[in-house]
């Protein structure tokens, strides 16, 4: 499988596309404009302390307050606070190495919010949510720091190996490896992705995470309420660090800035991939067009989305959750029964459904309504098609199986607003209004613009290119509508008729060919 990651710059922010075997997978919009992102590490202010939530709202420089519940501080928020504390109030004498940090008690799982936080408090808090809809941003106190390989925990002694490495002998390997390369002071989580490397390149990828906590650290000690402490890499570099393996092949971008950023980006984290890196310098041909992208978007985002088998999709979005509802459109003459018919159509359909809950970034509550089939065996088969589709998610979701009414209901972890991509364009006839002239008053509007155009602006010769239906009205009978024109101006007009045009739109045309404008004339009764 073929993977080709696609990035398009602009001033407004980067377009950024993930394609596999040709084929859109997921598509971001990193927004150079937007300051409150995943991962990032904020000196954040309690605004307010909310016992009967057991939360606090935190001021971030948000328009909306962030939300912290007690179950985000973690258990060592007091060690936490009590760092923060000693590092501003005594920048010169704290270090950024926790070794020889006394750590405090860690607080009782089910206390109360008002024990551990007061109102004004600086407080270093962590990003889990973005902003959505009219909700600020969701904070943890439990940092961590993502790099390729490993998470780095501060405050934290304990070694975490992914669940998805399920050989005993390599989870053992990469724990002793942890406890001889780690610091102390610090927690590690190695992620998936490490499975099978050598401890260079966990050392390495290490000590870049260390760099980057240092980096806070020299940040803290002057930070401002409400300041950035650690930021999180852009989408691109993210992508990156979470996606990269051998199953790459390019990676494309088209301004020379971006490509030097990534290029030093691969050279830090992967410097074998460096030569899949490409620069597209081609003025004519926009980077999504040539690449087959921009057909993708227009044609995947809307409402209605088509199966290759000939079925389709509906998806709407409402503020609880997301209905996805499938039919099967001109496929259910191609099976030799109505059950084979429902099968190869939801089989199209939960494959289609795991690549657009990832393209859309859909999160919270998904109802898939899949065509009724009777076989228990295949309600299973539907089932496991969808977990093994849903098995590169990189979000946490649940799939449940498919209940007695064919509705399969899945839970995806929502960290960001949904993408959303307007895919309609504005209707020629009514321009967007949603109403068009009554067709009966065409012949009168025409009317009065030619009477217009020729006695105030004094044009010699006309055409009218119209709709064949008012054509016909204008040259049908004796004498025509035209014949009548021709003694009242004394003048010969000319027809054009084009089937393209709607039937309410006309223009007028000069000698030369060159359209003279009609819009402002008015209309009488």
């Amino acid at each position: 499988m073929s993977t080709e990651l696609y990035i398009n710059s602009a001033p407004s922010g980067n377009r950024i596309a993930l394609l596999k075997d040709r084929r859109l997978v997921e598509w971001h919009f990193d927004d150079n404009g937007h300051t409150f992102n995943v991962g990032d590490i904020h000196l954040g202010v309690v605004k307010k302390v909310v016992p009967g939530l057991n939360a606090a709202f935190i001021d971030l420089g948000y328009e909306k307050d962030a939300f912290l519940h007690y179950q985000d501080l973690g258990p060592q928020i007091r060690s936490l606070n009590k760092y923060v504390k000693m590092v501003q109030s005594n920048p010169r004498g704290s270090t950024s190495k926790l070794g020889g940090f006394k750590v405090e008690p860690d607080i009782d799982k089910n206390g109360k919010i008002s024990q551990v936080l007061t109102k004004g408090q600086n407080i270093l808090v962590q990003i889990v949510k973005e902003p959505i809809s009219s909700k600020g941003p969701r904070l943890t106190c439990e940092l961590s720091i993502a790099g390729r390989y490993i998470v780095l925990v501060p405050f934290s002694n304990a070694i975490s190996v992914s669940k998805k490495i399920a050989s005993r002998e390599e989870r053992n390997r990469l724990v002793r490896l942890m406890q001889s390369i780690k610091p102390e002071g610090f927690g590690v989580i190695v992620r998936t992705v490490a499975e099978g490397r050598e401890v260079a390149e966990l050392d390495r990828d290490l000590k870049n995470l260390v760099k980057k906590w240092e980096e806070g650290f020299e940040a803290l000690k002057k930070a401002q309420p409400r300041d950035l402490v650690i930021g999180e890499l852009d989408r691109a570099s993210s992508i990156l660090r979470d996606m990269l393996n051998e199953s790459f092949d390019s990676i494309t971008t088209d301004t020379k800035e971006s490509f030097e950023e990534i290029k030093t980006y691969l050279k830090a984290i992967a410097p074998d991939k460096e030569k899949i890196l490409k620069l597209h310098n081609n003025t004519k041909v926009k980077l999504f067009e040539a690449a087959g992208i921009e057909k993708q978007i227009k044609t995947l985002f809307g409402k209605s989305v088509s199966l290759p088998g000939g079925g389709y999709l509906i998806i709407e979005h409402t503020e609880a959750l997301h209905v996805i509802d499938i039919n099967s459109g001109n496929k259910s003459n191609a099976e030799s029964n109505q059950e084979d018919t429902a099968m190869t159509v939801n089989v199209e359909a939960a494959k289609e459904i795991a690549r657009q809950l990832r393209l859309r970034d859909m999160g919270g509550i998904i109802v898939v309504d899949f065509i009724d089939m009777k076989r228990p065996e295949n309600r299973r088969h539907i089932y496991e098609v969808m977990k093994e589709e849903m098995k590169d998610e990189r979000a946490k979701y649940v799939i449940l199986p498919l209940s007695k009414f064919g509705l399969m209901q899945i839970t995806r972890e929502r960290v960001r607003p949904q993408v959303n991509i307007s895919t309609v364009e504005v209707c020629p006839t009514c321009n967007g209004s949603g109403t068009i002239a009554a067709s009966i008053a065409i012949p009168d509007m025409i009317q009065n613009n030619l009477d217009y155009i020729i006695n105030k602006q004094n044009e010699k010769k006309l055409t009218i290119i119209l709709h064949p239906f008012i054509y016909s009205y204008f040259t049908a009978g004796f004498p025509s509508m035209r014949m009548k024109w021709f003694f009242k101006y004394k003048r010969w007009i000319s027809l054009a008729k084009d089937s393209s045009f709607a039937l309410t739109e006309f223009r007028f045309v000069n000698e030369q060919g060159i359209e003279i404008e009609t819009s402002s004339i008015p209309i009488t009764a």
